[in-house]
């Protein structure tokens, strides 16, 4: 059956915000989009320079058009502009209101400046109860209430408490703005009821600059949904885990000198996962490269008791994540996923664990006795968490930076070794950076990769953001246990 849900608010001329933005968000959730105009803007990614409603009676005509000839089953109301449009749409909404009605209070703006006049602020309050759901920014809920905006997600949760109850309609918190919330990685929101009720509703904190439109789209998602859904709880949680693939993916989208958009089709034509991350964590290895354990590493001055210590945590490590590759091989979707991880699950207890003793024998030294540090427990205890209780998804690429990086390194080595002009016979670490510099290895890693790329075309959208998650908590503990040899007393800071 068709789904059709109409947008009703004002246009944005670069695509990333107002019935734009609405019109791709309805056409990623599957259902047929429809869009009333009630405003005009001139704006870009930078800001906006104009706004021009035409007479409201041309509102009404539109309205009016639409309901004259299609049977609308969700409305996403935004930004109406003006009191007369404002009245428009209430009277609208009593003749022949949709079952589900979304309204995104747009009246002020994330920076705190307000949008509407007072005429238009009052009509939009009265406007409130008419809708199902509210989903206004913590500064739009801050009015609403005649509160200063809230600083936590508690204090934004019992603002939404108060609106919902003097509305009746529920209210969409939304955590993404609030202080504090990408320190800690999250951006949690919450779904408050009339009756009190909270449903929490978690996501990953995704750093990102193209955060233009967010707004309008998580409430054209929700109106898109909540038809498709058996409850507001569930349309949330959806929408929520859609939009941040969208934030995720709106890295790619180069468009504008500003807050770019996000990636609103990323669901009908997603990037490929190996892209998305691999620019994601650019910084990250340009800091590997260039840290002192790896520079020292390639030229032969790292002094045996760091590398020691360093052999010694990743011969434990890779006993771990053996169990974490065999795991993923049980988890595979096919045999071809299966065979590869569960060879490579062997392999890192045959071969890099049959150079690890090579190399410490060499020295006098064994394995014996070896006791994991902080950073490699933390990292397997990540690694154990993501293939025990994620998705073959979550757990794929989750297990990928320690292909990755490690080949990437190997390369970066094998570089430097050269640059430096040592003669490999006489350079002490020459086997363990051919190792990792091995065509084969590079072989198994671009392996490790296809099947990453496979697994994230094939997942939801929750899936999705999992496996990026995963995969940047990994690569972070890549360069911790990389840092961890250089804290060591003999280490000649």
């Amino acid at each position: 059956m068709t789904v059709r849900v109409l947008s009703i608010a004002g246009s944005d001329p670069s695509g990333g915000a107002g019935i734009q933005a609405d019109l791709k968000t309805f056409a990623a959730q599957g259902v047929y989009g429809m869009a009333v105009i009630a405003s005009l803007t001139a704006q870009n990614t930078t800001g906006v320079r104009g706004v021009f409603s035409p007479p409201a009676s041309f509102l009404a005509e539109q309205l009016d058009a639409i309901s004259d000839d299609i049977a609308v089953d969700a409305v996403k109301i935004g930004m109406l502009g003006s009191a007369e449009n404002i009245a428009v749409v209430r009277d609208w909404l009593a003749a022949h209101r949709p079952p589900f009605v979304v309204l995104d209070p747009v009246m002020v703006a994330t920076s705190g400046d307000r949008l509407l006049d007072s005429d238009a602020e009052s009509a939009l309050r009265a406007l409130l109860p008419s809708a199902d759901l509210l989903t206004p920014n913590v500064a739009e809920l801050a009015v609403l209430v005649g509160d200063e905006p809230a600083r936590d997600l508690d204090g934004a949760i019992a603002q939404g408490k108060a609106l919902a109850s003097t509305t009746g309609a529920q209210v969409l918190v939304k955590g993404g703005h609030l202080s504090g919330a990408g320190a800690e990685r999250l951006a949690a929101d919450a779904l408050v009821g009339a009756d009190g009720s909270v449903t929490v509703v978690a996501g990953p904190w995704v750093e990102t600059k193209n955060t233009h439109g967010t707004g309008c789209t998580l409430s054209s998602a929700l109106a898109a949904l909540r038809p498709q859904r058996e409850s507001w709880a569930a349309a949330a949680v959806d929408a929520k885990a859609w939009l941040t693939g969208a934030l995720v993916g709106g890295s790619l989208v180069e468009v504008g000198r500003g807050r770019g958009p996000v990636d609103h089709l990323h669901v009908l034509f997603p990037a490929a996962f190996s892209t998305t991350v691999w620019e994601r964590i650019a910084p990250l290895r340009a800091a590997i490269e260039t840290m002192p354990f790896i520079t020292a590493l390639a030229d032969g001055t790292l002094p045996w008791p760091n590398f020691r210590f360093y052999l010694a945590q990743d011969a434990w490590y890779l006993r771990e994540y053996a169990r974490c590759l065999a795991r993923v091989a049980a988890l595979a979707p096919d045999q071809d996923a299966q065979e590869f991880f569960a060879h490579s699950s062997a392999a890192a207890l045959e071969a890099e664990m049959a150079l690890h003793r090579t190399l410490l024998t060499a020295h006098g030294e064994s394995l014996d006795n070896v006791q994991a540090s902080p950073i490699t427990t933390a990292y397997l205890d990540h690694l154990h968490r993501c293939c025990a209780t994620g998705s073959y998804a979550e757990a794929v690429s989750s297990v990928l930076p320690c292909f990755w990086l490690y080949q990437h390194i190997g390369e970066r080595l094998g570089e430097l070794h050269t640059a430096a002009g040592a003669a490999a016979a006489d350079h002490p670490y020459a086997a363990w950076i051919e190792t990792y510099a091995d065509p084969a290895f590079a072989e198994s890693t671009a392996r490790a990769v296809t099947l990453a790329d496979r697994a994230y075309a094939a997942a939801s959208s929750a899936d999705r953001a999992a496996m990026i998650a995963a995969f940047e908590r990994s690569s972070q503990y890549e360069w911790m246990f990389f840092d961890q040899g250089t804290a060591l007393p003999a280490w000649p800071v």
